[in-house]
């Protein structure tokens, strides 16, 4: 199923035409909108006459993060500011949050490609959506609770938290469609088994599961604890919010919108395109965003593109789940690490998926803890069967890793629980540098 077959299964030539013309526009609008990019391009010797397809990209200069908050608030306003209609906003966890602004077009393309998403995942107007991100700033509640409009699901507009409000809307309304964070996902399955409800219970069959990592060893555990399908989403605040990209009934990978957004992948040190099918860092240009238009965003996501054929019908091209990311990989010990790495060797070993990370530097050497939950059945009064377990789990994840971690096995709920995005890192060494 699509919501709009012509475009999501428009030939190669096709979305290459449409992004031709829109690239043209789209840089004349913001050299002639945006001091701030504008400088950026005078300084590059790049005119917009100079832009006359995508095959043009790489001759722009990037935008990254440091950029939008050098900006704050107004300097990437790409239109008057009578023309908006709304801001939404990133959590602002280091330095200056990033403000990005949308007019109504902007948002109704938004919702448009969240729209996609849903029907991508078997929804239809006679669906129960129900939306646990949060509202809000946060542009995960906002952008599916439009796109569950258009398609014309019930939308069911819970935000986050108040897990036990969110179960009885679930169970009493029917919800088919549940749309969150993987790991409050995760969490729903878990209260809903100590409420005494079984997967078959609840009528969910599919989540719509995005704003941060998680593994496929996730999706496994998420899929078996709800009974559902679990499907990926991507986007970002600085491109629009979800909707960027969305997993189709395939779960292999996630069609990017093309006729909105056009992707490359960069060598994360030299800014180098390379080719595709090769693993980079993931750069966004906004093609036809009119309020925040950002030209070659980097989006520190490592991935991979690909333009195999898919199961599902539709042309644009698919970027894998991201890999990690070039800025907040972990170098410990002189090793990169990665926190999905480690979820992958808990879901393995049967662990949950609750745990934190917690770098630090003691005599100039770098410590990594990891703080794992186990299970009611793992539990276990006997010391010495928990340092087993964690002798144990501490060997596999030096495989894995290339390091040794000092592992500490939990009681059951020690972790706080995410209703948002998890706390998955504490890196202690950025308080003491």
């Amino acid at each position: 199923m699509y919501y709009q077959p012509e475009i999501e299964t428009a030939s190669r030539e096709e979305i290459l035409k449409i992004q031709n013309e829109k690239i043209v526009k789209q840089v004349r609008h913001v050299y002639d909108n945006v001091k701030y990019y504008r400088d950026l391009m005078d300084k590059k010797g790049v005119k917009p006459e100079d832009i006359k397809s995508v095959d043009d990209i790489k001759k722009l200069p990037f935008l990254t993060k440091a950029d939008l908050r050098d900006a704050y608030p107004y300097g990437l306003l790409g239109t008057d500011l009578k023309n908006c209609v709304r801001i939404q906003s990133t959590s602002g966890t280091t330095g200056k949050r990033v403000v990005a602004f949308y007019t109504q077009k902007d948002i109704d393309l938004w919702e448009e490609c969240c729209a996609r998403a849903i029907v991508a995942v078997g929804g239809t107007n006679e669906d129960v959506c129900q939306v646990c991100y949060g509202y809000g700033l946060f542009t995960g509640g906002m952008g599916l609770n439009g796109g569950s409009h258009k398609v014309g699901c019930l939308t069911l507009p819970m935000s986050s938290g108040n897990t036990e409000r969110q179960i009885q809307f679930m169970m009493d309304l029917n919800a088919t469609i549940l749309c969150c964070t993987p790991s409050y996902a995760a969490y729903i399955g878990e209260s809903l088994a100590e409420a005494g409800y079984k997967p078959e219970d609840n009528k969910l069959k599919a989540g719509i599961f995005g704003a941060e990592p998680w593994t496929e060893e996730m999706r496994r555990s998420i899929e078996k604890s709800l009974g559902i399908k679990a499907y990926d989403i991507y986007g970002l605040t600085e491109t629009s919010g979800p909707g960027v990209a969305f997993e189709c009934e395939a779960q292999a990978g996630m069609h990017i919108n093309e006729d909105h957004f056009y992707a490359e992948i960069i060598d994360p040190d030299t800014g180098e395109v390379l080719p595709e099918g090769e693993k980079g860092e993931l750069v966004f240009t906004s093609l036809d965003k009119e309020a925040f238009p950002l030209l070659r965003y980097r989006t520190r996501d490592i991935c991979v593109l690909t333009r195999e054929k898919c199961s599902c019908g539709r042309t644009h091209v698919k970027m894998s789940k991201p890999m990690g990311r070039s800025d907040d990989m972990m170098i410990i010990r002189g090793v990169n690490v990665f926190p999905s790495q480690i979820e992958t060797v808990l879901l393995n070993e049967k662990y949950p998926p609750n745990y934190q990370i917690v770098v630090d530097r003691v005599n100039n050497s770098d410590t990594l803890d990891i703080y794992v939950e186990i299970t009611q059945e793992l539990f276990s009064d006997k010391v010495s069967d928990t340092q087993a377990r964690e002798k144990a789990l501490e060997a596999t994840m030096r495989t894995m890793l290339g390091i040794g971690p000092k592992v500490h096995l939990v009681p059951p709920k020690t972790i706080t629980r995410s209703e948002g995005k998890a706390v998955r890192v504490i890196d202690k060494r950025k308080l003491h540098d």
